[in-house]
């Protein structure tokens, strides 16, 4: 993933490559121009002077102007790279089922589209501007000196030997903790989205303190890593930097004796002495560029992670088609990921073409998961689901949900306009369309007084909407395309008894040839349906009319006469 990215960006790598060369050229030619200029001091030769003096500037100015270039094309690099990888990521995440998605769970994904691509970015900026530097830089330093100064060649080499002592002990110690900082990341973020997404229950039920309570351990655990992990760095630097002094110390203590033979040594040891901390600074940066290195790879890893995750779930590549609506169960039985006991058990019936059936039980018997088997949200582990005469497995992603169409119990609306959300069902629908659609769903007369009717703001997750208004907007989003399956998954539960009866009427005055099934906790919302399936701890065990079951079903009969008794009451 990684490599391709940057494969995308070659020539502009191959351009900061040539600009790094650059600047490292100028960068170690100065402090050779720079002991010519002290020599000529020294000698008092005005000429010469400016002569080194002129070139000197050149040289630094070259250098300034590569450094530049190359930052804005590392910059480049780095958006255009990280940009990639965000995309390709989410449209991974795009492609995931149910399963996979509960997998990861969304805040841990979040992160890793954000923070954990922002680590790599990262890391590319410095790769194009510090990381191709360093060794050029730490090589070419290293043979100037020894060059400028032979008989001190072993005191480089100590001061490398010690400074990477020290960098290999530091590093040891940080290395398993930034695995650790991105899990309490992914935590905290959680928790954070948690509370935001709920704070009407969190205040209803004044959990303010236990949330704060919550939220602080996890940022507390955070911080006191942050600090362990701040602590080993901020004491990496001064280390090595004493042992760079020390260095200088001892050098300039030996080259003191020296000077008496030959006072042009002066200028020489200037320069070792740049030299010298231009090694330093290579392995400082080295130190520097290892912790985000380090840090990098974990999100690196991460991220394959998602990319390399195959999706639960595949559509074939075939022909699109034109099904009807006959749904078949053939002896389904489903377990959801990490649960041992099955929510479905061996589940086999028949729905005709245009038939409305009712899907009721009690709470946990699973019509909620029999209702997502049908457009394939989830695949049953044992037996088939089939659309009009073709298992869902064999039919292509794009005939499935043209065919069938799901209204979810929990109304989702996105930000952006009502015709924005309307057309998530049919993109290419005109306002002809969405005004027959929300008629149906009875949404037509509150879309009508507001102000900019279909192209009203819908704020994030349609806050500005009351719970009925959402399910009716979600409803006319399901019915918009003229599905041939439409799935009402308990999706009239915030509507009142005249809105539902209504929504039920034209739903069966203008959908006839649609087959429907109305998942349902109350009975009135499916008592006129063509066949009701009662549903039991994950078994089939009644099918048929309102009036059939109602003599013939024992548990049916009890729902029906709980919820008649709490009607007349």
């Amino acid at each position: 993933m990684f490599k391709e990215a940057i494969l995308r960006y070659k020539w502009y790598a191959l351009g900061s490559v040539l600009l790094v060369s650059t600047v490292v050229i100028t960068t170690l030619l100065q402090p050779s121009y720079l002991k010519e200029v002290l020599t000529a001091v020294l000698m008092n030769d005005q000429d010469e002077i400016f002569r080194v003096g002129k070139w000197l500037l050149i040289i630094a100015g070259i250098g300034l102007v590569a450094g530049l270039v190359n930052t804005i094309v590392a910059a480049k690099i780095a958006q255009g790279v990280s940009a990639d990888i965000r995309e390709k990521t989410f449209r991974k995440i795009q492609s995931f089922s149910y399963a996979n998605i509960e997998e990861f769970n969304a805040g841990n994904l979040v992160v890793r589209m954000t923070n954990d691509v922002t680590q790599i970015q990262n890391l590319v900026m410095m790769l194009f501007t510090i990381l191709m530097r360093v060794p050029l830089l730490f090589i070419g330093a290293f043979f100037m000196a020894v060059k400028t100064l032979p008989e001190l060649w072993w005191m480089i080499v100590v001061m490398v030997v010690l400074v990477a002592a020290v960098m290999a002990l530091v590093m040891s110690q940080m290395g398993p903790r930034f695995g650790k900082f991105q899990t309490l990341m992914e935590k905290m973020n959680s928790i954070a989205k948690e509370n935001l997404q709920g704070i009407r229950v969190v205040k209803s039920f004044v959990q303010e303190k236990n949330q704060y309570a919550k939220f602080k351990e996890t940022s507390d655990e955070l911080l006191g890593l942050n600090l362990f992990i701040g602590y080993g760095f901020s004491l990496l630097q001064p280390l090595m930097m004493f042992i760079s002094f020390m260095a200088i110390f001892v050098s300039l203590y030996l080259v003191s004796g020296m000077v008496k033979d030959n006072v042009e040594v002066i200028g020489s040891f200037t320069s070792f002495m740049s030299y010298l901390m231009q090694i330093m600074f290579a392995i400082i940066m080295t130190s520097f560029m290892g912790m985000q290195a380090s840090r990098a790879a974990i999100s690196i890893k991460r991220i394959n992670e998602v990319l390399d995750t195959e999706p639960a779930m595949t559509f074939v590549d075939s022909p699109d088609e034109d099904l009807v609506g006959k749904i078949v169960f053939d002896k389904v039985s489903f377990t959801y990921p990490h649960d041992t006991e099955p929510t479905l058990k061996e589940i086999s019936f028949e729905i005709e073409p245009g038939q409305m059936v009712g899907v009721v039980g009690a709470t946990g018997a699973g019509k909620s998961t029999l209702a997502q088997l049908i457009p394939r949200l989830f695949d049953p582990q044992e037996g088939s689901v089939s659309i009009g005469g073709r298992n869902v497995k064999d039919i292509n992603q794009k005939t499935l949900r043209q065919t069938v169409s799901i209204v979810l119990q929990k109304a989702i609306l996105f930000s952006g306009t009502i015709a924005d959300n309307l057309r998530q069902g049919a993109p290419q629908a005109s306002l002809e369309a969405m005004e027959r659609a929300a008629g149906i769903a009875q949404a037509k007369e509150f879309i009508d007084r507001l102000d900019e009717t279909y192209d009203s703001e819908v704020e994030e997750r349609g806050n500005n909407f009351s719970g009925g208004q959402k399910q009716r907007m979600s409803i006319a989003r399901g019915v918009i395309g003229q599905p041939k399956v439409l799935v009402l998954d308990d999706s009239t539960s915030a509507l009142d008894a005249k809105s539902e009866k209504l929504v039920q009427e034209a739903l069966n005055h203008d959908l006839k040839g649609t087959t429907t099934v109305i998942i349902a906790q109350k009975i009135s919302s499916v008592v006129k349906a063509d066949k009701i399936l009662v549903l039991d701890e994950g078994h089939l065990i009644g099918e048929g009319t309102h009036s059939e079951l109602v003599a013939t079903n024992a548990v049916y009969r009890e729902i029906y006469e709980t919820q008649k008794g709490k009607e007349e009451d």
